[in-house]
């Protein structure tokens, strides 16, 4: 359901001044992808014209509450208690402060807004991993701990055909067609193949305000490492993440490969993990854990 939400308090913290000024700067913007984020890591949501922009910041969308108890193909897990027999009932989502920025080379151009589900009345739906994040967040602070931190991520970039007995390949270089079967780990060379993906991801994560830093050739073929500076503020560290991903996964599709963060695409090669470096603050900055 899509009913206009009368204005209320944001429970996170957002306002209407940050979609006034956004609107205001951004005047080719048409659109919107608004997105939650699941357990899966995967981006569910809708994509809203400009003008119902100010209205998500006033009053938060009604959003299904089943978004949260799916499966990575978007299919209903029913143990999850989420999905009802008798309707899918709506919560309300709300946008995440700092998290409204424009998608790099769109068209017509389109913006994106992470959002977060919360109850009718305001309060955290148990169920939103990012808000699951804000709890520990918030136990730590009353202990007098602060995390900070950066992510590193690794991912593979395949060709969208699969070979002869039906696996999936590494994609070829996006430069000149090139293509290599063997691990090129570090190979500076090779990742020229792809510099002109990676110079769009650039591009994008810069639009977005995204400290997207050092890239690497990984340990297999068609494997990539992609860095994040440190943040202070673990919240926004894994905001950074969350929309990493999406950029990677949509510039790659731009470029006729596909972006792919699953452990372990390739059986007789390496998998991909992602690397989290945490450090424990105290109110005084004294570091107590890294």
């Amino acid at each position: 359901m899509d009913h206009p939400n009368a204005t209320m308090t944001s429970p996170s913290g957002s306002t209407s001044a940050e979609a006034h000024a956004f609107l205001d700067a951004h005047p080719e913007i048409e659109a919107f992808d608004i997105v939650l984020t699941d357990a899966n890591g995967v981006g569910r949501g809708k994509i809203v014209r400009r003008h119902e922009l100010k209205s998500i910041f006033e009053g938060g969308r009604h959003m299904p509450i089943s978004i949260l108890g799916l499966d990575i193909t978007g299919e209903d897990v029913h143990e999850t208690g989420l999905i009802w027999t008798t309707g899918d009932g709506d919560l309300r989502a709300w946008p995440i402060p700092g998290t409204l920025v424009p998608l790099y080379g769109t068209s017509p151009p389109r913006g994106q807004l992470l959002m977060a589900m919360y109850m009718l009345d305001g309060r955290p739906m148990s169920s939103d991993p990012r808000l699951a994040l804000a709890r520990q967040v918030d136990i730590l602070a009353a202990k007098g701990l602060y995390p900070a931190g950066a992510f590193e991520l690794e991912f593979f970039l395949l060709a969208n055909e699969r070979d002869a007995d039906g696996k999936v390949q590494p994609a070829r270089a996006v430069l000149d067609g090139r293509v290599s079967g063997k691990t090129e780990v570090y190979s500076v060379d090779h990742l020229h193949g792809m510099e002109p993906l990676f110079s769009d991801i650039y591009a994008a994560a810069k639009a977005q305000g995204i400290p997207a830093e050092t890239v690497i050739s990984e340990y297999a073929p068609g494997q990539y490492e992609l860095t994040l500076n440190y943040r202070k503020d673990v919240m926004r560290a894994a905001d950074d993440l969350v929309m990493l991903k999406r950029l990677v996964r949509a510039q790659a599709r731009r470029h006729g490969v596909t972006a792919c963060f699953m452990a372990k695409p390739i059986e007789k090669y390496a998998g991909s993990g992602m690397h989290f470096h945490v450090s424990l603050q105290d109110r005084a900055g004294r570091v107590f854990f890294f």
